[in-house]
Order: structure tokens, then sequence, then C-alpha cells
């Protein structure tokens, strides 16, 4: 029985086999059939469940107990403060800048008006920083004013604060902080576009340009895509920049030619060296700039006596303007508008200062090693015969004084009283060597500088990116 029922299932199988091997396309398709068959049968089935729409819905409410809720018995909700700044106007009366300030609190404003210490301080003067501190309802507590004007390292603050009697005011001293910033920026057309572009004060970017001075023409020999990093001091009073101090160090890549600089004034013994503290040692040295190699920027006489200037007439012959002859122009002359800073270009002392023939108002200082300087036709005298002064120092500006067809700046070389031609001056001017004891302290911060200086530069490719 076992043995039939096995060879006709194997029978079954072989015709099985041969049929599907005869019909395969036609027994593909009985299958496929099948299964959609099933599978219609399925959706048959599904589409005979019942619609949700149908089904009873029931609401069900039921009573939530809420936490307790703990407030600490200190916690004083009604302490909300609100602090606020802004920069005074020159037009700023009481009721405007408090307006500003968001306060409003007519026993405050009726108080600035009449406290002597506050008008001073707040009103007829603009860019000072003034921070208030008001309750929720916007009603003043506390008022501070904070300016600088003097140079003894510190710097002023003006108090006002809201008592159980009513408002009082003081004014206190207190220390400056000096901190440095990093900046960078790239010239598209001019020095001081490019760093009000990168947010520099312009009494830095005139400090840059007179630091240069000696080695890029920054009338004529800036390139756009030039670039430039600088460290500078900023003096800050409770965290608020107040006044801006030196450069630190700087660099200036002109035409692909970098330039650099540090400021260095040799420190009393044992000090600290760094780079903010630096400006601020021993007074009795004079700093100056040097290259990170340790080559004096210092040189005996400044290129220029005024920022900026450009020549207008050398020294070599020519017809006098007035006079219509021809004779030799002994100087060098400058053409800026009347009113502009004369400088003097060396340390030296007034020889003369007054009216003087064709010159009209005239100085003349006397240097070291027979040297004398003479600035004519000047619309204004700062200094006085006898008087002392300073590279750099302002003493005199531009007019058209004297025999002058307009306003510029006559200035010249007298040598053992010789008249020599300014710009070869400028030319062979030597510099201060760094001596021996301070080269270790001045390496110090050379090291300090480098990475600095590199750190700004990096800011700028950041930017650029």
């Amino acid at each position: 029985m076992i043995n039939s029922l096995l060879g006709a299932g194997n029978a079954l199988l072989t015709v099985s086999n041969q049929i599907i091997h005869q019909h395969p396309k036609r027994i593909i398709a009985v299958i496929a059939a099948v299964l959609l068959s099933g599978g219609g049968g399925a959706f048959a089935v599904a589409s005979f469940a019942p619609d949700a729409a149908e089904l009873p819905v029931r609401e069900v409410l039921e009573p939530v107990q809420a936490l307790p809720v703990s407030v600490p018995a200190d916690l004083d909700l009604q302490a909300l403060k609100l602090f606020r700044s802004d920069l005074t106007r020159s037009t700023d009366t009481a009721d405007t800048l408090l307006k500003r300030l968001g306060v409003d609190d007519a026993a405050a404003a009726g108080f600035l008006r009449s406290d002597a210490s506050a008008r001073q301080v707040l009103f007829g003067r603009s860019g000072r920083t003034v921070t208030v501190e008001t309750s929720e309802r916007n009603s003043l507590l506390k008022l501070s004013a904070r300016w600088t004007s003097d140079t003894d390292g510190k710097f002023n603050r003006l108090v006002l604060e809201k008592t159980a009697q009513g408002f009082v005011s003081r004014i206190e001293s207190a220390a400056l902080t000096v901190t440095s910033r990093l900046a960078s920026g790239t010239i598209q057309s001019s020095l001081f576009a490019a760093t009000d572009d990168a947010k520099i004060p312009d009494v830095i970017a005139t400090q840059m340009a007179e630091i240069f001075a000696g080695d890029i023409d920054f009338h004529r020999a800036l390139r756009k895509g030039d670039r430039f990093s600088v460290v500078y001091e900023t003096l800050e009073g409770d965290g608020e920049p107040l006044r801006t101090g030196r450069v630190l160090s700087a660099e200036f890549v002109n035409n692909g030619k970098s330039f650099q600089t540090m400021w260095f004034q040799e420190p009393t013994p044992g000090a600290a060296v760094t780079a903010s503290s630096a400006g601020a040692a021993n007074a009795r040295n004079k700093g100056g700039y040097y290259t990170l190699d340790g080559q004096s920027l210092r040189r005996a006489f400044l290129a220029s006596p005024m920022e900026f200037s450009r020549v207008t007439s050398g020294f070599k012959m020519r017809m006098h303007p007035i006079l219509k002859v021809m004779r030799a122009h002994q100087g060098v002359d400058y053409g800026a508008p009347t009113g502009t800073a004369v400088r003097s270009v060396g340390d030296g002392v007034v020889d003369f200062a007054g009216v003087q023939n064709g010159y009209g108002n005239v100085i003349i200082l006397q240097h070291r090693n027979n040297y004398k300087t003479v600035y004519a036709h000047l619309s204004r005298i700062n200094v006085r015969r006898g008087e002392s002064v300073s590279q750099g120092q302002n003493i005199g500006a531009v007019g058209a004084t004297g025999w002058a067809t307009g306003p510029h700046l006559h200035f010249e070389y007298r040598i053992n009283g010789v008249y020599t031609d300014p710009q070869n001056i400028a030319r062979e001017n030597v510099t201060s060597p760094l001596s021996n004891s301070a080269k270790p302290a001045f390496a110090q911060l050379a090291a300090q500088n480098r990475v600095a200086l590199a750190s700004a530069a990096s800011m700028l490719q950041s930017r650029a990116q």
C-alpha cells in the first residue's frame, strides 16, 4: 500500500515537472491570479469592519489635586531691578536723558535739574557713559556717569542714589584699568577708511601713520589689499572704555613687504614686563618704537613737520611767486589748509617765536649739534622763546602770513648756519640704538608681541573665510 502511494506521488511530481517546463508562462499567470484573488479577499474582509465615526464617544472628567508650592521667606517678588546704559548728548536735558534711559520718575528729573554736580557732569557734554538702575516701575534707584579728563591714571564717577530722605549725589575717583585690544584690517581706499571698517579709533590710526611714516608713504604708496594688524591700549573705568592709549605693537604689509614695530620703555629693575605695562614703566626712561629685532624707529628728526603733508615746492632754484625773480628756495613748502597743526620735528628749544619779514609768523627751534629748524607763514604760534619742546609737539598752525600767496608751511633746516635740503635730512636720519642692559627685557616683550600680532592677523583671515 505504502509502496503504491509513493509510486503515485513520484509519478505526479514527474508529470507536474513536465507541465511546468512546457508551459512556464501559463503556470506563473495562474499563481499570480491566485495571489491577487487572495489579496482581494483580504480587502473584502477588511472592508466589513465597523466605521470609526459610528463608535460611541464617552467624556470622562476627574478632579486633579495641585501640588503645593513653597516660596522662600526671603524672596521679595517686588525687588525686580532693571539696568540700562547710554551716552550723553550735548543737547540733553534732564527729561530727554532719563526718557532715553527708560526712566519715568519726575522726582529724579527734578533732582537732576537742581543738583549742581549733575548739571555740570551730564548736560552740555557728549560721549559720557551713563548707567541707570531702576525699579520694575521704571523709577530711578541709582545713576552713574564716568569720564576722564586727565593723565594721572584715574577716572571720575558721578553717583546719584535714591535714599529714604530723597536723592543724593557724590563724585568719586578711581583708578583706570589698562587692557589691550587686537584689531586688523585691509586697505581698500585709504588708511582711515580701513581703520573705520575695523572699528579702530582714529587716534590709533594716526599713531600708526606716524610710526610707519619713515617706511611707508601713506599718500602715494598704499596699495589695495595692503593689510595691517595692531595691538593697542584701552583705558577702562568700571569695565567701560573711557580713553584710548598708545599702540603697543603693529604690523603693516605694504606691497608685499612687512613692517613690524613695538613700543618699548626700559623698565625699572625687577619690574615684570608685559605688553600692557611696558608703556607705564619708569617714566624717567623715554620710550619709543623699535622693530621686533631691536632697531629703533625713533629718529633724531621726524620726516615731516605735519601729518599727511604733501610737498608743493622743493629745495631748488625757482621763480619767486611774489618777487618774480629766479632765486634759491632754501626750504620745502608743504601745502595744507589754514589751521592745520604744525609739529616740531625734533627735541629742542625755541630760539625765536614771532614776526620776521617775509616769513610772517615764524618759529625757529634750536636742536643739538648746531641744527636749527624754521617754520614760517604760520597763522598761530603756540610756543614762546626759551621754551623746551619735544619731538612731535604741536607748536603752531598753517597760515598765509608774510610773503605767501596762499596757506602753506615753509620749512627749513640750517646746520651751522648753512641751509640744507630737509628731504636729505629725513633720508639720512640716525636712530637711537637699544642699550645692552635692556636687550633681555626687550627680547621677552618682543616674543609676546609676535604672538599678539599673529593673533590679530588670524582675526583678519577668519573674517575673509
